[in-house]
């Protein structure tokens, strides 16, 4: 297996299964999949399938399973498949086990809510020996791990490095692009989540498709400011992670952050869903940094608002639709 990365994906829920499924297929390369239930790595050994997470979806012979931490051993890559808020305590917690030089990937698409920060600074933070790279853009977990066409972004801040990470980790159906713009790839994950339950507010309230098509043409609008003011390239929302993850998520019944929108316009309230979803904690996040950056942030605001009910549905359009006007 010349040229091969031993690659290890933590966490085992739907996604983490998923990209480890599809990395494995081919089998380029070593895949360890590592979750904290040793019952369940257990079961996912023997049965071969995750009917909790992925129904259905029979997983390769080549993928290995793994509740320990040191099963990271000599992983040359470790994809962070945890979902955003977690992510700080699993850099503490399998950190000391990572091999010198591993490079971190975060497969998280939010901001931490308790520091502000984008995930691949604050993994630097936590793993400041590690080069730390993002994955991100649109992509079910379910479409990744049957083998549908899928492609996404992989940003890292070397070039180099964002091409090796993007040839490790393809494959002939899930395709990876390199870019060097951290910053546009995770604020396009992140705020495509709070977009996305926007649009679920305006069809779960019955506002109908054009006011859908209009606040995803704005809301790219407001994700390509911020970026820009936070020094990423306003360019990169308008690809993968952005524009392509907003269509996605925001018209896509898979969504569980358009699903939770949908539950908000219909008055059902934010657990109806069960727990929040990712773009409901970025949401007041996004909100602070469109404060700090001077950038406006018209429909995040009104997410956020929303959600901590401070606003109700009605008065949020009608403060939408009657905001001074500009150009476009």
């Amino acid at each position: 297996m010349s040229g091969a990365e031993k690659i290890v994906v933590i966490g085992a829920g739907a996604f983490g299964t998923a990209l480890a499924a599809v990395i494995s297929l081919e089998g380029r390369h070593p895949v360890t999949l590592i979750g904290r239930d040793p019952s369940l790595m257990s079961d996912l050994r023997d049965d071969r399938v995750h009917d909790a997470a992925l129904p259905g979806v029979p997983l390769p012979d080549a993928l290995e399973f793994s509740a320990e931490p040191d099963a990271i051993g000599e992983a040359s890559l470790v994809l962070f498949a945890m979902p955003s808020q977690a992510q700080a305590d699993a850099a503490r917690h399998y950190g000391p086990y990572l091999a010198e030089g591993a490079v971190v990937v975060t497969c998280a698409k939010g901001i931490d809510k308790s520091s502000g920060r984008l995930l691949t600074d604050l993994l630097e933070a936590e793993l400041p020996h590690h080069p730390v790279a993002v994955l991100s853009g649109p992509g079910f977990a379910a479409d990744i791990a049957r083998g549908l066409p899928t492609a996404m972004a992989i940003a890292a801040g070397d070039e180099a490095l964002a091409e090796r990470l993007a040839n490790a980790l393809s494959s002939r159906t899930f395709r990876l692009y390199a870019s060097t713009d951290r910053i546009g790839v995770q604020l396009g994950g992140a705020l495509k989540n709070v977009l996305a339950i926007a649009c679920g507010i305006i069809e779960g309230a019955g506002l109908g498709e054009s006011a859908r098509a209009a606040l995803i043409s704005r809301g790219l609008a407001e994700m390509s400011r911020l970026v820009e003011a936070m020094g990423g390239n306003a360019d990169t929302v308008r690809g993968l992670s952005g524009l392509g993850d907003l269509v996605l998520t925001g018209t896509s019944h898979q969504s569980r952050n358009l699903r939770f929108g949908i539950a908000l316009g219909r008055g059902e309230g934010t657990q109806a869903g069960g727990p929040l979803v990712e773009g409901a904690f970025a949401a007041s996040v996004a909100a602070r940094l469109g404060e700090k950056f001077s950038v406006e942030l018209p429909v995040t605001h009104a997410v956020a608002d929303i959600i901590d009910g401070k606003l109700d549905i009605m008065t949020a359009m009608e403060q939408l639709m009657t905001r001074p006007i500009t150009t476009e």
